[in-house]
This record gives C-alpha cells, sequence and structure tokens, in this order.
C-alpha cells in the first residue's frame, strides 16, 4: 500500500475587497452581510455568526472561460462536466515574458500536449497587483491557438493578464479554444514552482447557469 502524501499547490491569487483584476472592470466589494456583533442578537450568549456579502463581477482573480463567455449557445460553467475541470492530467510550458510576449506554435511544438491540460508559465504573474501588469502582457497568437486546438489539448492555463492580444478589438484565441470547447484559466500563478509534468491540475467553479467564466481555486497535485 503507497501511504506516499501527494503535494497540492495553490496556483490561485487571492481575492479581497477593492482588488483589480482587470482594468475598466469593477473591483470586489466583500463585506458583512450579517457581522458576529450583531448577529448576537439572533443567538444565545456565546453563539455568534459571520454572513458575507460580495459584490463582484464574474472575470476576477483566477479565473476560468467556459464556452458561454464567447458564444451565446455555448456551455456555461454549469453545464460543462466535472470531469473537464478536475484531476487533468498537466504539462507546463516555460516560456519567459523576458524572452518574448507573443507564443507562437512554434513554442509549443515537441510537447506531448494531446488531451492534457497545458499551462504556459510566463512569469508574468509576477507583476500582479501592480499597473504593470496590465500592459504589453504575453499572449498566445491565433497559430499557436490554432495549434493547440488541432493538437487535442483539453484546457489551457496562462499566468497573464490575457491569454489573446488585447491590443486589438479582435479575440481570436477566445474564439478558437473556446469554440472547440477547450476551457481556459487566467490569472495562474506559481507555475515556476510546477514540475514539468507528472502532475495534475485541477479548477473547479461553482455550478452557476448563465455565467461563461467564473473565479476557480485553481491547484496542482503531485
Amino acid at each position: 500500500m503507497n501511504n506516499q502524501k501527494n503535494t497540492l499547490l495553490d496556483l490561485s491569487h487571492t481575492i479581497d475587497n477593492g482588488l483589480i483584476t482587470y482594468k475598466g472592470l469593477p473591483a470586489p466589494i466583500i463585506c458583512d452581510y450579517l457581522s458576529r456583533e450583531d448577529s448576537k442578537h439572533n443567538y444565545a450568549e456565546g453563539t455568534q455568526f459571520q454572513i458575507g456579502k460580495i459584490e463582484m463581477v464574474t472575470n476576477t482573480g483566477t479565473y476560468i472561460d467556459c464556452p458561454f463567455h464567447k458564444f451565446e449557445d455555448g456551455k456555461d460553467v454549469s453545464q460543462m462536466p466535472l470531469e473537464r475541470f478536475v484531476d487533468l492530467d498537466a504539462i507546463v510550458i516555460h516560456i519567459p515574458f523576458t524572452e518574448t510576449i507573443e507564443i507562437t506554435e512554434e513554442h509549443l511544438k515537441g510537447y506531448d500536449v494531446k488531451n492534457r491540460a497545458v499551462l504556459i508559465h510566463t512569469g508574468w504573474d509576477t507583476k500582479w497587483n501592480t499597473d504593470a501588469y496590465f500592459e504589453s502582457n504575453p499572449y498566445l497568437t491565433k497559430g499557436a491557438a490554432e495549434y493547440l486546438r488541432d493538437s487535442s489539448v483539453l484546457l489551457v492555463g496562462i499566468d497573464s493578464h490575457n491569454i489573446d492580444d488585447t491590443r486589438g478589438n479582435s479575440r481570436p484565441v477566445y474564439t478558437i479554444l473556446l469554440g472547440a470547447e477547450i476551457l481556459i484559466v487566467e490569472h495562474l500563478c506559481q507555475l515556476n514552482l510546477l514540475p514539468d509534468s507528472k502532475f495534475m491540475f485541477s479548477a473547479v467553479p461553482p455550478k452557476f447557469k448563465g455565467v461563461g467564466t467564473f473565479p476557480v481555486r485553481a491547484y496542482a497535485k503531485f
């Protein structure tokens, strides 16, 4: 019997009150709906609770994109099968932003990516929660997205502000990947601490109907 304990590595940023994930989108408001002090009036002495209240857009923190994010008739987070979020065989590909911000198919060739979650480590997460995070971030090209789609990957994750080139108004990477029901996880972190392969990746959103994007607690198990 193998009693070896798995290592769990958190790959998510912490969401706190006022966090700006994407310029132009409102920051989350996290507060008490019922404070511990106010709850004392409802319970016996020594018994108190806190009930939180959150107001936020779904593109907050580390989040997953499902087809509905881009396509009106695409599956939302409640419609995607649970196995698409959990314990995916994964690989990390290191493409430092100090070398390039334009990630092409040539950067991805030579890796065994079929039926895997492909995590792109650029190191951009080191700029998280700074103004620099929002400008000139690493992104995938249309050709890279087509290569990943044609290679039958299950999910693509990146530690950058956006998986697409935001300098233009088209979003070919979203169109190609989500159009093939390949999930996308953005704003990952700590990918530098992962082994190159032989690990499992999970990123599970709550089961909300009518939304294509939602924050996740992304993690690796190895």
